[in-house]
């Protein structure tokens, strides 16, 4: 492993991880957060739930576009300029988003033009917002190797899931007068402000990473690689299955309690947060206490999100809903820090970046389709989609008994030798 000012327990200087951890939970705050308003905005507005489930299509479209982009091009000009990058296209977006809903409001325009502008300016946080998360991976893997980059995946995966918790449960305190709706976007780009000041200050300014003397075939893209695609193929499929469970909730939230959109907001909220803590408990308890490595992150992960898609079709009412959905965000919480690290640790040094981009890339990709059909599929038959998305994690436990990259837990051998150090 190259020489690094190793200082914290995830083997990363300790000013520098505190500086990712606060940009992804910044980040994924405001992200739920908007998330867990924007069914009550669609229906206090007049716009369908598929029109608004579209809104985060194309985000997520132009996320998964640019996170390569910005991933190769942090692996030429080091890590922090895109970090900062990211940050500031999330600030733009979350202050776009809100003024957009604040005329909506008001009402200065209609549904249409309202519709049209949020699409426009929402997809250019996975433009711009996308740089962050790509280059903060890359960064990981830069500094750590073997369990130390399983654990420091983790950690990040775990301050998502905290942002996930809090995102939602801010935000129905933060719909306050004047501004009604559009003040926690407002909120959010302020607390964005400030990670970004936090992470131009924390972060140490670095060049492009150092490359190991080992030869590295060359396949044209990291996708082409045998070791790593098993893990970006199960990584794919599980996204977008949390996708569609994710961006279902709050209109199954509303319609099995039956309340009017705005008085259901603190129970969407309540029911993101038990998921997010779930998840949360999965990457910060269970990987740390256990030593979990990629291999059974893979096969609990589809396993209990297996469990907790079927337990949403087959019980009834609003606590079982959140329940099964907090089982499902346990098996998502495992899964996700399991690809991504195993697919890390099977690609070789100079393909961290390439990594980090089709990571972020399938972040992006996995909200395209998968939210939009889903939500049509709900809008047709309830339970269709969850009967979907069992079929989908039965599939990839089997491919994690199959496919030898995943059955055999891969790992460089210069990664567990720098491990055991």
């Amino acid at each position: 492993m190259r020489e690094t000012a190793i200082s914290g327990a995830n083997g990363l200087p300790r000013m520098a991880f505190a500086a990712l951890f606060a940009t992804t939970l910044a980040t994924a705050i405001g992200n739920t957060g908007l998330i867990s308003v924007m069914p009550a905005v669609g229906r206090q507005l007049g716009i369908s739930d598929f029109l608004i489930a579209s809104i985060f299509s194309l985000s997520a479209l132009m996320w998964a576009i640019f996170s390569p982009y910005w991933a190769a091009r942090s692996d030429r000009r080091g890590r922090k300029p895109f970090i900062l990058v990211g940050l500031g296209g999330f600030i733009f977006s979350m202050l776009g988003c809100g003024l957009v809903v604040l005329a909506a409001t008001a009402p200065l325009a209609g549904p249409t033009v309202i519709f049209m502008a949020f699409l426009v300016i929402r997809s250019s946080y996975g433009m711009f917002g996308s740089a962050s998360a790509a280059a903060a991976q890359a960064y990981v893997a830069d500094h750590s190797e073997g369990a130390r980059r399983v654990r420091a995946i983790a950690t990040l995966g775990g301050a998502l899931s905290l942002g996930t918790i809090l995102g939602p449960a801010l935000a129905p305190f933060l719909i306050l007068p004047p501004v009604g709706l559009s003040a926690p976007m407002f909120f959010f780009a302020a607390g964005g402000v400030a990670i970004l000041l936090l992470a131009a200050i924390a972060l140490p300014a670095d060049g492009p990473p150092k490359l190991s003397s080992r030869r590295v075939e060359r396949t044209g893209s990291i996708w082409g690689d045998q070791r790593v695609r098993p893990f970006l193929l199960y990584g794919f499929t599980v996204s977008s299955a949390q996708a569609a469970n994710t961006y279902t909730l709050g209109f199954q939230v509303i319609d099995r309690l039956g309340l009017p959109p705005m008085e259901a907001q603190g129970a969407i909220g309540l029911a993101m947060v038990t998921g997010a803590a779930a998840g949360l408990l999965a990457q910060w308890g269970l990987i740390a206490m256990a030593g979990m490595m990629p291999r059974a992150l893979l096969r609990w992960g589809a396993a209990l999100a297996l469990g907790g898609n079927m337990l949403i079709v087959m019980l009834p009412g609003y606590g079982a809903l959140v329940a099964a959905f907090a089982l499902t965000s346990l098996g998502y919480g495992l899964a996700r820090p399991g690809f991504s690290a195993g697919a890390s640790l099977a690609a070789p040094d100079e393909g961290q970046g390439a990594v980090a981009g089709a990571v972020g890339s399938i972040a992006g990709a996995s909200i395209v389709i998968s939210p939009i059909l889903a939500v049509a599929l709900y809008e047709i038959a309830p339970s269709g989609p969850f009967i979907v998305l069992g079929g989908l994690m039965a599939a990839m436990l089997g491919y994690c008994w199959t496919s030898p990259s995943l059955a055999e837990n891969r790992v460089r051998s210069d990664a567990i030798v720098s491990c055991e150090r």
